[in-house]
């Protein structure tokens, strides 16, 4: 009883949203919603090619989709550092997943038609952990933009 009296001034609405499990799959969303943030904004057409990419990589609906976007926001919010989710995305994908991940985040950031310093540097990152050659990823961003 003592332990729900003080469970319930931690929360006292009692409402707890667990974070999904850190996975590849949602790991890989929850980079692709900090790039979309890494600006400060979080526009509708990021979030749309998130939603697509997301149904594309996993086989999912429309619905399905974001729901899973809404999950890998929750874990991106939750997660203290981009280095330690990146590093669970390596760990368990191949190198072309790598690259087509990071062909990803260049898409969502670029998906608002404006290009930000932080996101520049956010991704720069991201692609050292990957593993990916400076060379090989200004070749994914060029794809990416174009």
């Amino acid at each position: 009883m003592f332990e729900n009296l003080i469970a319930f001034f931690r929360n006292p609405t009692g409402y707890q949203t667990p974070l999904p499990e850190a996975d590849a799959r949602h790991a890989m969303g929850a980079l692709m919603v900090r790039a979309a943030k890494a600006d400060n904004a979080y526009l509708f057409e990021e979030i749309s090619l998130i939603d697509r990419v997301l149904g594309k990589r996993h086989g999912l609906n429309a619905v399905d989709s974001a729901k899973m976007r809404a999950a890998c926001e929750k874990l991106e919010a939750g997660m203290p550092d981009t280095a330690e989710m990146t590093e669970i995305l390596r760990d368990a994908i191949s190198s072309d997943e790598r690259e087509a991940t990071l062909r990803a985040l260049w898409a969502v950031v670029y998906a608002d038609g404006v290009k930000h310093d932080e996101e520049d540097l956010l991704l720069h990152q991201i692609e050292n952990v990957l593993g990916i050659s400076h060379e090989r990823a200004k070749a994914l961003q060029a794809e990416a933009e174009s």
